[in-house]
């Protein structure tokens, strides 16, 4: 077992303010998974407690976090359903710090098999409770659909972090995906708000970039992260390496902006709380 891995069987005393975020966008190939593990990663490396759920069939996140698939007897796929305890799906990661519930195939069959059960959008959220007290920060890896899986990351959340690549068809998706938040706070879950926005794959040479984070910013306002993430190779091949691009290369100009988004996202926070 590795010292990750330890971490997340040794009692701790409890934390009173978790915060969990969800990081969400309808739209595939936006960085939400990218996003995920390096901010993950980033927390981490500033002493925080992490979880990361990976909500997402396809598993890219476990993945990038080091952890293979044959390394995943239990999954979110068991701890939504009931089959498992939130103690036993956790495992640890190639990153130290940050610990997983990792994703498998079988999550796309959630939305079937849990059709006919009462306050079905409440799985993730009451799993959760078990051991969300030891963790600092968690961050759901949503899938890239408005299924049950998202409605129920959105329901179990306090905030939503939404990645935006620096294109138009993104903000379509993204107008969706506001409709969809404004409905569960008012019919499911109302503490939830939106995180911020943090544009992605950004490239200051491109004129459409930079008009698409003009629009965004004129929209959003300050809900608009000033951290940037921009396009870098580096960051693309992390994954391939079981690693977030802050241990594949923590030099690069990726590495570097995930670093900042975490730094910017702490500061946020505490002016929220101060405030």
């Amino acid at each position: 077992m590795n010292r990750a891995a330890a971490e997340t069987k040794t009692p701790a005393p409890a934390i009173l303010r978790t915060r969990i975020v969800a990081i969400a966008n309808q739209k595939g190939g936006v960085g939400k998974t990218t996003t995920a593990v390096n901010l993950a990663s980033a927390l981490a490396a500033t002493g925080r407690r992490v979880l990361a759920v990976d909500l997402d069939p396809q598993g890219n996140a476990s993945t990038g976090l080091g952890v293979a698939r044959g390394s995943r007897p239990l999954s979110a796929y068991d701890l939504l359903l009931g089959d498992a305890d939130f103690a036993d799906v956790v495992v640890g990661t190639a990153v130290p710090g940050v610990s997983l519930v990792p994703a498998s195939p079988d999550l796309a069959g959630v939305e079937l098999e849990a059709s006919g059960r009462e306050r079905r959008e409440f799985l993730l959220s009451e799993a959760l409770r078990a051991g969300a007290g030891f963790y600092e920060d968690i961050l759901i890896d949503c899938p890239p659909s408005l299924n049950l899986l998202t409605i129920n990351a959105l329901v179990a959340a306090h905030r939503v972090l939404v990645p935006l690549q620096c294109e138009f068809y993104a903000l379509e998706g993204l107008a969706q995906l506001m409709q969809t938040i404004e409905r569960v706070q008012r019919a499911l879950n109302p503490r939830l708000a939106l995180q911020g926005v943090v544009l992605t794959m950004y490239d200051r040479r491109s004129n459409l970039c930079e008009s698409v984070a003009a629009d965004v910013r004129g929209y959003f306002g300050d809900k608009v992260y000033d951290t940037v993430i921009p396009r870098n190779v580096r960051v693309s091949e992390a994954p391939s390496h079981g690693l977030p691009v802050l241990m594949y290369d923590r030099r690069c100009s990726g590495a570097r902006a995930y670093a900042d988004l975490a730094a910017e996202m702490l500061r946020r926070g505490a002016a929220l709380a101060a405030g």
